[in-house]
């Protein structure tokens, strides 16, 4: 056997510097040889591509992020890093994604949202717009993480897995993975508990800092949260997640209650009663689609020995802990969007080994949640003409949260099975109330046309069933007769809020603040 030094091979270039010029030519053509393999032009895709295929499917894996990569690794993504990623999917899957930004943090981050569907740019007539919102704690971005990998699971599972390409060909689901980029970035990945990275680059709690339902919010909005309500005023959407970490539980509405007592405030995180919406069965059902659906949720095991266990793994928001200022109850209260707020890790922001493991604890129920948007009912309102009629109010009785119909008409409400009554509302035409019934199997198809208002010369306007109402309110100029719509949303006839005895302001404000910002820094 011939040992090689770097001596001998240094001897070796003497004899090929000796010889011929022609020879030396040859020598190192040879050397430089192409492959055996078929010769061709291949650019990166062609290479990744190449690559992909012959890889081993068990394999795991690479710790490495590579922002070109085809599969998204199991680690936290800076905010950097996740815009590649969101980038490169757009560019790869232009039939299935949109990408754009509802507006920039304190910081001029992005706040980035995908669309996956396969109509991703425009809104098509029929598809409800539904949405998942993560982050919206800096210091808890395992929902960030997960919603980076249902995006990845969606475009690369279409054409193989049926129920996706179904849902994807009748939603236009909208993902925002992080509405607090500048908390995340001062984020310290293993830390379970506490608020640092919590707040947004000013210090504010961003699901603190929306409009309340029962309660004066006198906290300055903030260019996130700003974001969030303007984004939500120009998209009619159905049905929503908000991603938090901190607890195992899916949280609905109400996050907060009618009591104004300032003794109240103080106590009432410890001594907390349900406040149940109009729509309580709905959203319970809700929460258990998705707790049922997760690997650990439904069993309401408690995180910790000092934490309450939630049965079936879901909880009222108020029954937990009241807070003033939520997102869920703003969407719901503000716009008929029936959102619940996913708390789906204990630990704040857990190692990033434990990733894979969250992911396949929620990857089917965050699917199955947002099919939930084909449940109930579903139709158009319509002038006689068969005209779409525009920001018509619709409220199902019994029901006194309402919701408005989009541009083209439309309009969805998630119900359970059972007989109903929906009345709808529009500025120059007759309101009208139409019965219906709600089955398990599929939702029910509900067109209601609206006539315009009658008037008669002489007498005036004419209200429903001819009855005249010249003289009172309703009547428009010329006494075309023009109902007085319902309040298209709930209000309380007294605010609670109302008077020098809020719980907003003082000392008991004060307590009762730093109370629930403690119990929220430890559970959520």
């Amino acid at each position: 056997m011939i040992l090689r030094t770097p001596l001998a091979a240094g001897h070796q270039l003497l004899l090929l510097l000796r010889l011929p010029a022609v020879l030396l030519l040859l020598c190192l053509l040879l050397v430089l040889r192409p492959c055996s393999c078929d010769a061709k032009t291949v650019n990166p895709g062609d290479q990744m591509q190449h690559h992909q295929v012959a890889a081993e499917p068990g394999l795991p894996e690479p710790r490495a992020y590579m922002p070109d990569a085809q599969h998204l690794d199991f680690v936290y993504h800076d905010h950097e890093e996740l815009t590649r990623f969101l980038r490169a999917t757009s560019a790869r899957y232009p039939n299935l994604t949109a990408l754009y930004s509802i507006g920039k943090s304190i910081q001029g981050r992005d706040l980035w949202v995908m669309v996956v569907s396969s109509s991703p740019y425009e809104h098509m007539v029929g598809k409800p717009d539904v949405k998942y919102v993560g982050n919206i704690h800096g210091n808890e971005p395992v929902g960030r993480e997960m919603l980076l990998h249902l995006i990845q699971y969606f475009v690369t599972s279409y054409n193989s897995d049926q129920y996706v390409k179904w849902l994807l060909d009748n939603t236009r689901i909208h993902i925002l993975p992080t509405m607090n980029p500048d908390g995340y970035a001062v984020s310290k990945e293993g830390t379970c508990d506490g608020g640092q990275g919590r707040y947004n680059a000013r210090g504010f709690d961003l699901n603190r800092n929306f409009p309340d339902y029962f309660k004066q919010n006198n906290k300055r909005g903030q260019p996130e949260t700003d974001s969030v309500k303007d984004w939500i005023s120009k998209i009619q959407f159905v049905l929503s997640g908000s991603l938090h970490g901190g607890a195992l539980v899916a949280s609905y509405p109400y996050d907060n209650t009618p009591n104004s007592s300032p003794l109240g405030a103080v106590f009432q995180t410890y001594s907390a009663a349900p406040s149940l919406t109009p729509d309580d069965d709905v959203f319970k059902h809700l929460s258990l689609v998705y707790a049922r659906n997760h690997a650990k949720m439904s069993r309401g095991v408690a995180c910790k020995s000092a934490t309450p266990a939630f049965e079936n793994g879901i909880t009222n928001g108020a029954a937990w802990y009241p807070l003033t200022g939520g997102m869920q109850d703003y969407n719901y209260v503000w716009y008929g969007c029936m959102e619940i707020t996913l708390e789906i890790s204990c630990c704040k922001f857990p190692p990033a080994y434990e990733l894979k493991k969250y992911w396949e604890d929620n990857q089917l129920s965050l699917i199955k949640f947002l099919a939930e948007a084909h449940r109930g009912v579903q139709g158009f309102v319509f002038d006689p003409a068969g005209m779409p009629i525009e920001r018509a109010s619709i409220k199902i009785k019994g029901r006194d949260v309402g919701f408005q119909t989009t541009k083209y008409g439309e309009f969805w409400r998630i119900l359970l099975p059972g007989y109903y009554k929906v009345e709808v509302f529009a500025e120059g035409f007759a309101p009208r109330e139409v019965e219906f019934v709600i089955v398990e199997q599929h939702p029910t198809l509900l067109n209601v046309t609206l006539q315009p208002s009658k008037r008669i010369e002489g007498i005036g306007a004419m209200g429903p069933g001819g009855v005249p109402v010249g003289g009172v309110a309703g009547v428009g100029p010329g006494g075309l007769y023009r109902p007085i719509p319902a309040p298209q949303h709930y209000r309380p006839p007294v605010p609670p809020y109302a008077g020098a005895a809020s719980s907003d302001s003082g000392i008991f404000s004060t307590i009762s603040n730093g109370l629930n910002s403690l119990y929220s820094n430890i559970f959520g």
